[in-house]
């Protein structure tokens, strides 16, 4: 027997196999007689919408969950995995979309934790520096993880998934906040470690990704396997179909010219950096007129997250005339004011910024949107409350279990179109998205992308940060470029296309200084 790239299999036995796996929630049969094999170098795909019971499957081969039923088979021999200790001593290593870092200490502590032993700190910096350079993930061992963005983050688990030089990676919407090239380099190594025999289980909802990577996929729906196929044989909107059971939904991309208000304006915004590690801003303009969606492109890290809290007024600014909402100067306002002036804003941060995890939905609607009715004469209106919050739920197709379910009983996806269906039923005139599909499946995605094209149509400015360039693409009227604190003039989608605005973000294009930019929408006057 064969492998999918050359590696013979004698006995043709599994790395691994899972046999009957079942698991069942309070509210939800996650995981429903699962079956699946993945072989030596094999790099496996598992695809299905949020909620699927995907990340259930993963945690219980990684020993994060115990199953009620089933048999785990490692090598031919049957085991019980009960930690993530023994998950990694068998050689199984994982890379998750939600991260597991302590926030107070450094990369190289946190990578530490997850080591056998008492590791060198010294030598292990010199590691994690080594494997970062190898495969294209710039990490600081020695900086603090609570100073780093999303995308940050997001590499020191792929490195410290690496260091263990593991059999099987579980690797969990690894490519979601890497540029086109950073994620070409990372396939390089993904196939590297195939050839060398380390299995893979992948997890993405790009399904162009798994049909130029994976050599299986297992397609899940409900809890269930519903299928396996071969990517390579198959088309993104066939693997699409396997997923919904229908053909997905097309954006509809705007027919409505922008507005000529100037809703959003930033004029020469400039800030020192928070910490040693932060990105300071330098001389940052943006405009974003009325029906027109802005978009701005970058690594995570490179000043998105510092603009953020400078837009939001979480990070008030002294000079207030920096920052226009509306006609009026905000820079020294806080987030309430600028609320209640007509802005509504999406954090990349859902668990902790964008929804508090053990508040249900209805107490994380009342959070933002309490001016819509939910109070009065100082009185929380509860039937005003659970209304606005069932509204979200059944208009953003938010899969839970009713207005009283926790945000963190949710799963990704469906959280996020909850946190997006709560800011945009409040009608804002202006509203700031920071990531707004990063771990959702194709179908939410298209919901969620649409959704911003209609409420543009309707006259609201937007300004999405996301390092989906497709994405981007789709929606937006022009793209701007954040590299090192900077911010590019504005280019026409139209008069651009992704490899140059990759190679922007990098710093390798001279485009992003704006001097030889072409006029894009948020040039108007």
């Amino acid at each position: 027997m064969t492998g999918p790239v050359g590696i013979a299999f004698p006995d043709g036995t599994p790395r691994l196999e899972l046999r009957g796996i079942c698991k069942r929630y309070p509210s939800v049969l996650a995981n429903d007689q699962i079956n699946l094999k993945v072989a030596p170098g094999e790099i496996h795909a598992v695809l299905g919408e949020n909620g699927a019971g995907k990340s259930t499957l993963m945690k219980v081969i990684y020993g994060l969950v115990k199953p009620d039923a089933g048999e785990l088979i490692w090598g031919g021999e049957a085991v019980a995995v009960t930690s993530p200790a023994q998950a990694q001593r068998l050689g199984i290593g994982m890379v998750f979309q939600h991260f597991s870092l302590f926030e107070t200490l450094t990369v190289v502590q946190n990578i530490a934790l997850g080591m056998t032993g008492k590791p060198d700190l010294g030598t292990l910096s010199a590691q994690i520096v080594a494997v970062s350079e190898r495969y294209g993930l710039p990490v600081d061992p020695s900086r603090l993880v609570h100073t780093m963005s999303v995308g940050e983050r997001q590499r020191v688990e792929i490195i410290r998934a690496l260091l263990l030089n593991p059999r099987l990676l579980i690797m969990d919407e690894p490519t979601s906040v890497l540029t086109p090239q950073a994620v070409e380099r990372l396939f390089e190594t993904l196939r590297q470690l195939s050839d060398d025999g380390c299995s893979i289980l992948y997890i993405s909802h790009k399904l162009h990704e798994i049909k130029a990577l994976c050599h299986a996929a297992t397609v899940m729906r409900a809890g269930r396997v519903t299928g396996v196929c071969d990517p390579r044989q198959e088309s993104p909107r066939s693997m699409a179909r396997m997923m919904v059971g229908a053909d997905l939904p097309v954006c509809r991309p705007s027919s409505i010219a922008a507005g000529t208000e100037r809703c959003l304006v930033v004029d020469k915004l400039t800030r020192a950096a928070d910490s040693a590690f932060g990105t300071a801003l330098d001389q940052i303009d943006l405009v974003v007129h009325a029906g027109e969606i802005v978009g701005i492109a970058g690594v995570s890290g490179n000043g998105q997250k510092e603009l953020l809290t400078a837009l939001s007024g979480e990070t008030p600014i002294p000079e207030k005339g920096r920052i226009e909402l509306l006609g009026r100067p905000v820079g020294c306002t806080d987030p309430l004011t600028r609320r209640r002036l007509g802005l509504c804003f999406v954090p990349e941060e859902r668990l902790g910024r964008g929804a508090v995890p053990t508040l249900t939905l209805a107490e994380n609607a009342l959070l933002t949107a309490h001016d819509s009715g939910m109070v009065k004469g100082g009185l929380l209106n509860f039937g005003a409350i659970t209304a606005f919050t069932h509204r979200c739920i059944e208009g953003f197709q938010v899969k839970c279990g009713g207005p009283d379910a926790e945000a963190r009983s949710l799963s990704g996806g469906n959280l996020q179109k909850f946190i997006i269906g709560r800011e945009v039923l409040q009608k804002p005139k202006v509203l700031i998205v920071s990531q707004p599909t990063w771990g959702v499946d194709v179908g939410a995605a298209a919901f969620i992308r649409q959704t911003l094209i209609d409420l543009r149509n309707t006259g609201t400015a937007i300004l999405v940060i996301s390092e989906e360039l497709d994405e981007l693409f789709e929606i937006c009227d022009s793209i701007s470029v954040m590299v090192k604190g900077r911010l590019s003039k504005p280019i026409a989608t139209a008069e651009t296309d992704l490899t140059e605005i990759g190679l922007m973000m990098t710093g390798l294009s001279q485009r992003h200084d704006g001097h030889a930019a072409q006029r894009g929408s948020g040039d108007r006057q």
